[in-house]
């Protein structure tokens, strides 16, 4: 199924064990306590509306709350530990687009940099000197240049918590949107979007090539960029 829409999500994809819906940016994936509405409220609000009262819907991925895009749901325990072997094995192919800053080098570039926690800020990541964080890869590749900024095509090489922004920033490239990272603010917020994930079904083995919608709010690009 695609396009399908209720209360500002679009599900992506959909079946009886697997749904993908875009998620709008500024919303949480899962509960942090607070009571504030999450993603994951919304694809039980969706399958309540469509018949399915008794789906338990279980995120096997999450994005940051200004991220939008993609986000992976399992709807049946029997086949959700498929899915979680795949993310753990980095099998899913994820890939995002981005603004930054500046005129990012032409060709592919791959950022590999290990990330650990800054000591100083609790709510930010930070590029390690080598033998210390943990293991992270990001491949980019610059689609489009115009008026001080470049539109990029990033794809994870592992997955963890703030990679793109981090190894973006670091090379002197810091996503439009991005503060906690110095990048210039924006009206649309963090501009970083997942918008294309590869996967094998965890029932029919089938390879799944699922894309979002263009997203609008990263600008007037030329949408037939990003192949």
């Amino acid at each position: 199924m695609n396009g399908i829409s209720h209360k500002n999500i679009a599900v992506v994809y959909e079946d009886d064990v697997l749904l993908a819906v875009d998620k709008p940016a500024g919303i949480l994936v899962h509960g942090d306590g607070t009571g504030t509405q999450t993603l994951t409220d919304l694809v039980a609000d969706h399958l309540v509306t469509t018949g399915r009262p008794d789906a338990r819907p279980q995120a096997v991925q999450r994005l940051d709350v200004g991220t939008s895009g993609l986000v992976l749901f399992s709807l049946d325990k029997a086949t959700q530990p498929a899915l979680d072997a795949q993310v753990a094995g980095h099998a899913m192919a994820k890939r995002y687009l981005a603004v930054v800053q500046g005129r990012f080098p032409s060709g592919e570039k791959v950022i590999e940099q290990p990330l650990g926690r800054d000591r100083h800020d609790a709510r930010r990541m930070r590029v390690c000197a080598p033998g210390r964080g943990k293991p992270a890869l990001t491949r980019v590749r610059r689609l489009a240049y115009a008026s001080g900024r470049s539109l990029l095509a990033v794809e994870l090489g592992s997955g963890r918590k703030h990679q793109i922004r981090v190894h973006l920033a670091h090379r002197g490239f810091p996503i439009v949107g991005d503060t906690l990272y110095n990048g210039a603010r924006s009206a649309s917020g963090l501009l970083l979007h997942a918008f294309e994930e590869e996967l094998e079904h965890p029932s029919t083995h089938e390879r799944l090539r699922l894309r979002t919608a263009w997203p609008a709010r990263l600008g007037a690009w030329d949408p037939a960029l990003w192949g």
